[in-house]
C-alpha cells in the first residue's frame, strides 16, 4: 500500500495511486453521505482484501443513519455500519480511535486482470485495517459489467468531482 497522496506498486503488479482524504471531523460521514445518496446506482462497495472482493451493488437507494459515530447504510434487506466519527460507546478512548476511520483515500489502480484500471474510494480505521472499498464506474465496463472495446472516460465524472471536493491537494 502507498503512504498518504503517493503511488505504490502492489503484489500484483498494479500500480495504485492515493488521494488522501481529511477524516476530521464530519468530513467522511458527509462524503459518504454523498456517495449512498447521490450515486448509489453507479458505484460498488464492500471490502477487498487479498483472496476475497465484495461489489456489492445496490438496487434501491439506502437509508442512512448516525448513531453514536456509526454510519448505517441499510437497504431493507440488509445493511452494514462504518465509525466514521466521534464513538463514545466504546469501552476505552483507545478502541475508540481503533473503530473510528483514520485513513481515508480516493485510488486509481492502473493495471489489472480483468480491465486496465479501477478508481474508487477507501477507508481504513485505526489499526490500518480496510473497511470498506467503494468502486466507482470504470470507463473500461459497461453498465452490465461487460468489457468495452474503447473506454468511456464520462463514466469518472463522480469519481473526479469528489476527489476535487473531497482530496486534500496533492
Amino acid at each position: 500500500m502507498a503512504d498518504e497522496a503517493g503511488t505504490g506498486r502492489e503484489d500484483d503488479g498494479t500500480r495504485t495511486t492515493y488521494h488522501d482524504v481529511d477524516v476530521a471531523g464530519d468530513r467522511v460521514e458527509r462524503l459518504l453521505t454523498e456517495v449512498f445518496t447521490r450515486h448509489w446506482a453507479s458505484i460498488s462497495a464492500g471490502p477487498v482484501i487479498e483472496g476475497a472482493a465484495y461489489e456489492i451493488r445496490f438496487t434501491a437507494p439506502p437509508t442512512l443513519s448516525m448513531l453514536d459515530g456509526y454510519l448505517t447504510v441499510d437497504t431493507g434487506a440488509w445493511h452494514f455500519h462504518l465509525c466514521v466519527d466521534d464513538h463514545r460507546g466504546a469501552p476505552s478512548a483507545a478502541l475508540a480511535r481503533i473503530r473510528r476511520v483514520a485513513r481515508a483515500a480516493f485510488f486509481e489502480v492502473e493495471g489489472g486482470a480483468c480491465v486496465p484500471g479501477s478508481w474508487g474510494l477507501r477507508l481504513w480505521n485505526g489499526r490500518g485495517e480496510q473497511m470498506i472499498t467503494v468502486f466507482f464506474s470504470n470507463p473500461w465496463l459497461d453498465d452490465d459489467g461487460a468489457r468495452r472495446t474503447e473506454p468511456a472516460w464520462e463514466r469518472l465524472a463522480a469519481w473526479r468531482h469528489l476527489r476535487a471536493r473531497y482530496a486534500r491537494p496533492s
